[in-house]
């Protein structure tokens, strides 16, 4: 392990992609920092050279009419946010670590939100990208390009590549009109299939929600979180019939708070212990949460209801955590969903696996890797595939 690590931090894309392209040279390991909020996903270790894209920041274009925005990669997603507020609009994204995360950050780890099911994932906002390649040239795809590169969707492969492929220097989005109104609440039940069962008639209803959420807490309560925005009608319509499926199951509603904030930072506070994240056929997550809470040292459970993501956080005995990550792993792959361990303690990190196992298209994406990095050098450790 190298005790030196080079930093730099590039101005613009070009200067970005010659430190790559030096790098590949001389076969030095590169490690890509925007803000720093995701840099525990993965199995790294210390790399020759750390490249920030802090000066990659600012609003680019913005054309409000076209309902779009390009931005430095290095931007915080909470600064975009402010900056479109101003015009009316906003980002569809809602991902962990909001205050800090940066757009670059966001697309490459693939972070989203409880928004998802509502406005679309990153790859489905992300119109268009500039990226900073090892070979020392700059790409652009998507929006405000004439093609993309050597036959690949460039922008599509870039969201979830953790910075293997190259560094993100610019984004353009799909944006939207703020809606005028917004509503919510937080509902506690007493049985975990009493809080789905809500969840499901919420999701499956004819008035669409920004966010239906449902958490098990350390005082083994099951809570469903609800989000409208909209028109006044629609918003008024939507909480009313979510208060109407939560009282049939008889769960007490109250205000909605900064409930969703918090459920939303998990990985953000989940520094104890493992943080298990699995991706589950919807109907499949009430029987896994059950399975979940049977763990003697579950702390925190998050479902994202409209999704299937189901987020699980394991504390205590180094040894009873790891048993119950790996059965959370086991369990989800039982209902045939998958997972990965997202966060786990510092000193856990040798017995257990951020990917236990291959990803589906794991040859085709190590045929992606090697044609882009051909090296090697591009984030070694952060993904299942580099």
């Amino acid at each position: 392990m190298n005790a030196t690590v080079t930093r730099t931090i590039p101005a613009d894309g070009a200067e970005c992609a010659r430190v790559l392209a030096e790098a590949a040279r001389d076969r030095r390991t590169v490690r890509i920092i925007g803000s720093g909020t995701k840099s525990y996903v993965g199995d790294v270790t210390t790399t020759d050279v750390e490249v920030g894209t802090s000066r990659l920041a600012g609003v680019i274009d913005h054309e409000p009419a076209d309902l779009t925005v390009t931005v430095g990669a290095g931007m915080r997603i909470a600064d975009v946010a402010q900056v479109l507020e101003r015009a009316g609009q906003f980002l569809p994204l809602d991902p962990p670590h909001a205050d800090e995360a940066t757009v670059g950050g966001v697309i490459a780890a693939n972070s989203n939100g409880f928004w998802r099911a509502r406005y679309g994932a990153v790859r489905d906002l992300l119109i268009g990208t500039r990226v900073a390649l090892a070979d020392g040239t700059v790409a652009r795809a998507g929006g405000r390009v004439v093609k993309n590169v050597a036959g690949y969707d460039l922008d599509k492969i870039l969201v979830g590549s953790f910075g293997t492929l190259g560094v993100i220097v610019e984004a353009t989005f799909k944006v939207l009109p703020v809606p005028p109104a917004s509503d919510g609440l937080v509902a506690r039940f007493a049985r975990s299939s009493d809080a789905y069962a809500a969840a499901e008639a919420i999701v499956r209803g004819a008035s669409r929600v920004d966010a239906c959420v449902v958490e098990w807490t350390e005082d083994a309560a099951w809570q469903l979180a609800v989000r409208s925005r909209g028109s006044m009608p629609t918003v008024k319509r939507a909480i009313d019939d979510a208060r109407r499926e939560i009282s049939v199951r008889q769960g007490g509603p109250r205000e909605l708070g900064d409930a969703l904030d918090r459920m939303r930072e998990l990985p953000a506070r989940a520094t104890e212990g493992a943080l298990v994240r699995v991706a589950l056929p919807i109907a499949a997550a009430p029987a896994f949460s059950e399975t979940a809470a049977r763990l003697e040292n579950l702390a925190t459970l998050v479902a994202d209801a409209a999704s299937g993501i189901v987020r699980v956080h394991v504390v205590g005995d180094d040894d009873a955590v790891v048993r119950s990550a790996e059965a959370l792993l086991l369990a989800a792959r039982v209902v045939g969903g998958a997972g990965r361990i997202e966060r786990r303690a510092d000193h856990l990190r040798a017995r257990l696996a951020a990917w236990p196992t291959r990803p589906n298209g794991d040859f085709l994406m190590r045929r992606i890797k090697d044609a882009f990095d051909p090296a090697g050098v591009l984030e070694p450790g952060r993904a299942a595939f580099a």
